[in-house]
């Protein structure tokens, strides 16, 4: 019988994911189009590999186990999966059509939902994924500025402008990556560093799971203005999580640019680049950013009834209450197992992150213990908390208990020194996200 989410499973079984793997290994480079989905950040021999269906905050594998899912797609199902609005809206949207000939009202009409509640928003332009969005801003300020060099902090697609700063930089142009360097979060000198008169741009994360000292984005705008360079939001995450208008809103800062995706339209794909009339008029005619799917219907469909949801559920303050006692839950449950100095949960409450002290063992393989323990219990988990509307008081209770359960197994590994040896598979794979301290730019000032 399949697993439940549920306390004191076995470990699933996995013979259907592990066929499916078979098959595809050979035939589609690295197995997966997306780097967080594939097999190297889950524990091989225990965690599933394919997902067949989902509802709420559940989902269910290709051979029947179900878990509760921390992950959510990776940030875009901020309902939850089959959200009965936002799937109504697209079916009644497919009755009239996809894609078409000329253009579609819900362009205009998103773009006027979009402008009534993110600050910078003057002018609003759709494309399909993150990375294009982040692209076409950094393109947009390049032209705007009439420089070519681009500083940024964080992660920012695939893209050669950034993936070239990375450790996955083959087949870029050294000309290409020697245009981008990078500043540290919440180390506004190392920006300062950074900048000078042939920077385009500031692009960053507002914030991940560190939050912004006082202070910091406040000097982050003042740099940018004084080096005459633009300062561009990447709200991938922050966007509708934070609130309705993103972190910009929260932090009270509003970038001369910013880009939106993942929880925009509850898993259809689109993404968002908004900006200062002013700087995006250069879209008008010197800027060449066009796509045939920009304005794919279905998408815009979801996106009108995802953020009409987001209002009325006031779903942003739904997160952030259950974020909160997600967090205070799990450091209460550190601390009562004495574990607290090597472990805690971090960061904004709609989406956090449990973190290992290298005090205990490697945080590689501390992870993977942990993940391949709550899978034992039900709970679909690569190391964070990423909510959604349909994680209820029943899955908050059920995350905590499993957390208690899989903590205990850690003390104990970490203890006896057997972390490794409790692993029953090949433990998560490092991937090249880093945030600061990499491809630096040193300058001395005068």
């Amino acid at each position: 019988m399949p697993n439940q989410a549920a306390l004191n499973q076995p470990y699933p079984l996995t013979v259907e994911s592990d066929r499916l793997w078979e098959r595809a290994r050979g035939l589609i480079p690295s197995g997966t189009q997306t780097l967080a989905k594939g097999p190297g950040q889950y524990v091989r021999g225990v965690a599933p590999k394919y997902l067949k269906r989902g509802r709420g905050a559940h989902v269910w594998d290709v051979d029947g186990n179900e878990y509760l899912d921390m992950n959510m797609a990776i940030g875009p199902v901020i309902l939850g999966y089959a959200d009965g609005v936002v799937d109504d809206a697209i079916r009644r949207q497919l009755d009239d059509g996809i894609t078409f000939s000329l253009m579609h009202p819900l362009e205009v009409e998103l773009a006027e939902t979009i402008r009534e509640l993110i600050p910078n928003a003057e002018s609003v332009r759709f494309t399909k994924s993150g990375a294009d969005a982040t692209s076409a801003a950094v393109r947009v300020a390049r032209a705007f500025t009439g420089r070519d060099r681009v500083v940024c902090c964080g992660y920012h697609g695939w893209h050669d402008w950034y993936i070239g700063v990375t450790d996955r930089a083959a087949g870029i142009p050294g000309a290409v990556r020697e245009l981008t360097n990078t500043f540290s979060y919440n180390d506004a000198e190392s920006l300062e560093d950074a900048l000078g008169d042939d920077v385009a741009c500031v692009i960053m994360e507002p914030m991940t799971f560190e939050e912004p000292q006082p202070g910091f984005l406040e000097r982050v705008r003042s740099l940018t203005e004084r080096a005459g360079a633009l300062l561009i939001f990447d709200e991938m995450w922050t966007g509708f999580r934070f609130g309705l208008g993103g972190a910009q809103e929260r932090f009270d800062i509003t970038p001369d640019l910013a880009t939106f995706s993942k929880a925009i339209a509850n898993g259809m794909p689109l993404a968002v680049l908004t900006g200062r009339q002013e700087v995006m008029a250069v879209l008008e005619r010197d800027v060449f950013f066009y796509t045939t799917f920009g304005g794919e219907a279905l998408s815009l469909a979801a996106a009108m009834a995802t953020i009409r949801q987001l209002r009325v559920r006031m779903v942003p303050d739904q997160l952030d209450r259950v974020g909160r006692a997600i967090r205070d839950g799990y450091d209460h449950i550190a601390a009562e197992l004495g574990v607290s100095a090597w472990t805690r949960c971090i960061g904004h409450p709609s989406r956090t992150m449990i973190t290992f002290d290298e005090s205990a063992g490697p945080p590689l393989l501390l992870k993977s213990l942990m993940q391949q323990e709550l899978l034992r219990h039900g709970v679909l988990w690569s190391g964070t908390n990423t909510l959604s509307a349909a994680h209820g008081p029943h899955d908050v209770q059920h995350l905590l208990a499993a957390y208690a359960e899989a903590l205990g197994v850690l003390r104990h590994a970490v203890e006896r020194d057997e972390v490794r040896e409790l692993l029953r598979g090949d433990p998560v794979e490092p991937v090249f996200r880093r945030t600061g301290n990499f491809n630096m730019r040193p300058r001395v000032r005068a």
